[in-house]
């Protein structure tokens, strides 16, 4: 699974006044973070870190990839080395319970405009990623996800993905339940949903390149995944209504010096330019969380960012906190229905 995983108070030391001091700038030579590697690291390196190192000659360490039990590791060994971390939206959740980041202190981040869900407490939510449909050219296009599960009118094999928080609510979805009323999850309605067209689906895919190779191939002629693979590429058809978009969070590492975390501050306000955010998606199609971002990127793309108006407008937000607290008990049960296939 090479996307993300799934599932306040003021900083001691001011960022600004730390960063913009002389001596302090001549003790930061370097900071690390550590990121989910691929385009997405690639985007991070264009967009954001070659102006911060422009702007403050302070070098960034990228290490991949990212996961819980790394954070987790990095803390309980008292390191001070690695002070921003990539997190999914369900990971950040977690983290924050295990007390393994920090708050942010958005004052010194002092960010240009955001989003309001990408200004977390605990994670700078730097870039937007969607789950949604596509099918392969020349395949009957669904409108919905009622069409997408329902495999007599929109007859062909399904490659779905093998992680109950994405497959789950686009199955309860498919029964008629709208994205606003679909938390809390009524689990046992997506699983119904799933044993329905369970004969149809013929891959359970766990990497993101899996979905579009398999349809380029004609074994399966529907999916889920991630837009990233799909849109662009005339060899599919995709549709963003209905889909499910979520952030990816960069945090402060419990227990990072003052100084890295005022570098890091300064990182994150690179983040929030638009026109960095730019920079960052010629490199991947997803997007800043800049509300001023659909101006700076190619109109004949806008249909293939995940956080431009016209996509953000149709999708839903996955609910993390639910997650957090259900997540080991609808995973229990997932394991259960993979065994009865």
């Amino acid at each position: 699974m090479k996307r993300r995983t799934f599932v306040g108070t003021a900083a001691a030391l001011p960022a600004v006044s730390l960063l913009g001091a002389g001596s302090a700038r001549a003790q930061v030579k370097e900071i690390r973070m550590i990121e989910s590697g691929g385009k997405s690291g690639d985007s991070i390196e264009v967009g954001y870190i070659e102006p911060f190192t422009k702007k403050t000659g302070i070098k960034v360490i990228r290490e991949s990839p990212n996961s819980l039990g790394k954070l987790r590791a990095l803390v309980e060994s008292g390191q001070t080395s690695t002070v921003l971390m990539e997190l999914g939206s369900g990971t950040l959740v977690q983290a924050k319970n295990l007390k393994l980041i920090e708050p942010i202190d958005w004052a010194a981040v002092n960010p240009a405009p955001m989003f309001p869900e990408a200004k977390n407490e605990y994670g700078f939510g730097y870039q937007y990623f969607s789950t949604i449909m596509a099918w392969r050219a020349g395949a009957k296009a669904p409108k919905n996800w009622a069409e997408f599960f329902d495999t007599k009118a929109f007859p062909g094999k399904r490659c779905l993905p093998d992680f109950p928080h994405y497959s789950l609510p686009f199955a309860v979805m498919a029964t008629g339940v709208p994205a606003d009323k679909l938390f809390p999850l009524d689990v046992e309605t997506g699983f119904k949903k799933l044993n329905e067209i369970k004969k149809d689906i013929a891959v359970w895919w766990k990497a993101g390149a899996q979905p579009p190779q398999l349809m380029k191939d004609n074994e399966v002629q529907y999916v889920i995944c991630w837009s990233g693979r799909v849109v662009g590429d005339p060899a599919f058809g995709c549709n963003f209504d209905g889909g499910m978009a979520d952030l990816s969070y960069f945090s402060i590492v419990k227990g990072s010096k003052p100084e890295d975390r005022a570098a890091a501050y300064k990182l994150m306000y690179e983040m929030s330019l638009p026109a960095n955010q730019a920079k960052a998606a010629t490199v991947v199609s997803y997007t800043g969380p800049s509300p001023d971002l659909d101006a700076l990127l190619p109109k004949d793309k806008l249909s293939e960012f995940p956080s431009s108006k016209q996509n953000k407008a149709v999708q839903w937000f996955q609910n993390a906190e639910w997650w957090a607290a259900n997540g080991e008990a609808v995973n229990k049960k997932w394991e259960a229905f993979k065994l009865s296939l």
